[in-house]
């Protein structure tokens, strides 16, 4: 490089020195003079030019080199571990399929009826709660699905529980509330002053009124969950005759799922979720994570565990772990299944995730010594908590997921003398990938697409994780899921929702990220060795794609 640019730092030197002597007059022994500074001073810049590369070769070799280095072998650990716990659960799915090793015949479970003498006061009180905060699309459907609910009405308390602060939606409830209530249905709904502890606050409060004392029972929906009319019958049992089990948890199903392609990739990580993450965690350790809805606790046991606290955005979850903590046991219903919606524009599924990431990061910072000085519970039950429901599922995965695949392997165009070796960006993840998808088959041609949008997604949830563990300024922030209800099945989804501007739809860190990844695609393309770069220009696309707010309706 230096060869080729000698020939023009002579022809520029020559030229100043002829434009000085012509505009500023003097001899030719000045104009030798003025030359033999410019050629002081090159020799000076290139003096220091050098001496710069100098200094950023060493720095490179010294320092970034073996950070770089520390890093990959970092995520390599990572790649192992999360697989190992893929693997892991899906060989208990495995098990659970061949051996059809299924609620029913682990626990003791016997149809409710009617006695003869006492007609239905054999059947447990059961008090169903339904959460909501402005739900004005969905809380129709919801109130009219639990009412609808096949349980004797004498011994069910149906409870809405409205933070609504929209009047127009606390007049909604209050009409649909007076319909069922004219039909014989014990309905009530319960309203506060304050939004205090957001949907814990506001379900615990529920709960200390004097009706709710003579039930046994409490099954949770959110306004847009809609059980089917059998729910109760098929999941009651279960507590009713198995008196150290405190939790009976039905799966979702989405109403929405084929609305476009954003939900379709949600149903597949759900579905995951569901189908092995909860269903794993139930038969091998009879424990899991509630999710907040569609499931049905003993009161008692959560009581005795403290009942809800809104000390972090995942009160569920927090409820879940210090009942289990207690020693009761949990369990999962694979083919017990409850409609609800997805939520189908970006923003409202970002403020989801952060949520469901920033929480379980914050209780896991705040639970992880209670659980080691748990006394009633087993070791290897508190290694699994710890280790396996929190450190692997709700922590490494998010961090592994977007610092491997969307900055290190970016990144190591840049330092081909680092190895990572195939089975960590080929192998492994393909095998993960197909755990996934095997929840999900009929979604299976989408593969692709779902390991994109899954990388763009991780950016969110490693970004909450971070902010949960280290207690940040969004720590608690809490906003309700945004859904649309029949407004999706009908031609007026234009009047819900407005259309935004270019600007107002742009998403600054996923184009920030999609550039630096198309960076590293374009020198990946010109100074490469490998065909990394095919993958990095699909993974940048992905983030063009959600920055600039392509995804959802």
């Amino acid at each position: 490089m230096s060869l080729f640019l000698k020939p023009f730092l002579f022809l520029y030197d020559t030229t100043l020195s002829l434009l000085l002597l012509l505009f500023n007059g003097g001899s030719l022994e000045d104009a030798a003079a003025t030359q033999g500074r410019l050629e002081a001073d090159k020799n000076a810049a290139e003096s220091e030019w050098i001496q710069l590369q100098y200094l950023w070769t060493k720095t490179r070799s010294v320092v970034l080199l073996p950070v770089f280095k520390g890093l990959v072998v970092m995520c390599l650990v990572l790649s192992i571990i999360v697989f190992f716990e893929s693997f892991y659960m899906n060989f208990v799915i495995l098990f659970v399929k061949l051996f059809r090793r299924k609620p029913h015949k682990v626990y003791k479970w016997e149809a409710m009826q009617e006695d003869v003498e006492v007609g239905p006061d054999n059947y447990p009180m059961v008090l169903i709660q339904i959460p909501m905060y402005n739900e004005k699309e969905v809380f129709q459907l919801s109130i009219a699905a639990i009412c609808s609910l096949v349980w004797p009405s004498s011994r069910l308390v149906v409870q809405v529980v409205d933070d609504s602060t929209d009047p127009a939606v606390r007049e909604g409830v209050d009409i649909e509330i007076a319909k069922w209530q004219s039909q014989g249905i014990n309905i009530r709904c319960e309203r506060r002053d304050n939004r205090n502890g957001y949907k814990a606050g506001a379900m615990k409060e529920a709960l200390t009124h004097n009706y709710v004392k003579q039930c046994d029972f409490v099954a949770v929906f959110d306004a847009d969950f809609q059980p089917e009319p059998d729910y109760l019958i098929r999941a009651v049992p279960f507590l009713v005759h198995n008196p150290d089990v405190a939790l009976v948890q039905a799966r979702w199903i989405f109403v929405n799922a084929n609305k476009c392609l954003m939900t379709r990739m949600q149903e597949m990580s759900l579905n995951y979720h569901f189908n092995v993450e909860q269903e794993s965690g139930s038969t091998r350790h009879a424990f899991f994570g509630f999710n907040g809805t569609a499931g049905v606790w003993r009161i008692s046991a959560m009581e005795a565990a403290g009942g809800w606290k809104s000390r972090t955005t995942v009160e569920d979850m927090d409820l879940a772990v210090r009942v289990g903590l207690h020693g009761w046991k949990f369990v999962y219903l694979n083919d017990l299944t409850v409609r609800n919606e997805l939520p189908s524009k970006f923003k409202a599924y970002r403020f989801q995730q952060h949520r469901w990431s920033c929480g379980p990061a914050n209780l896991f910072r705040k639970m992880t010594m209670e659980i080691i000085r748990n006394k009633r519970v087993s070791t290897w039950k508190k290694f699994y908590v710890i280790y396996s429901f929190f450190f692997v599922r709700k922590v490494a995965v998010h961090f592994l997921t977007f610092f491997f695949y969307c900055i290190i392997v970016p990144t190591s165009v840049f330092f081909p003398e680092i190895y990572i070796p195939s089975w960590s960006t080929i192998y492994i993840p393909s095998l993960i990938t197909i755990f996934h998808t095997m929840a999900t088959p009929r979604s299976f041609y989408l593969v692709i697409f779902w390991i994109l949008f899954e990388n763009v997604m991780a950016m969110h949830r490693t970004k909450g994780t971070c902010i949960g563990l280290l207690e940040g300024g969004r720590a608690n922030e809490w906003v309700v899921t945004e859904k649309l209800g029949d407004a999706l099945k009908n031609k007026l989804l234009s009047r819900v929702v407005q259309r935004k501007s270019c600007y107002e739809r742009v998403n600054s860190k996923e184009v920030m990220v999609g550039v630096y990844i198309l960076g590293c695609a374009l020198y990946g393309l010109i100074y490469g060795h490998t065909w990394l770069h095919f993958y990095l220009f699909l993974q940048a696309t992905a983030f063009f794609v959600s920055g600039f707010g392509f995804v959802g309706t």
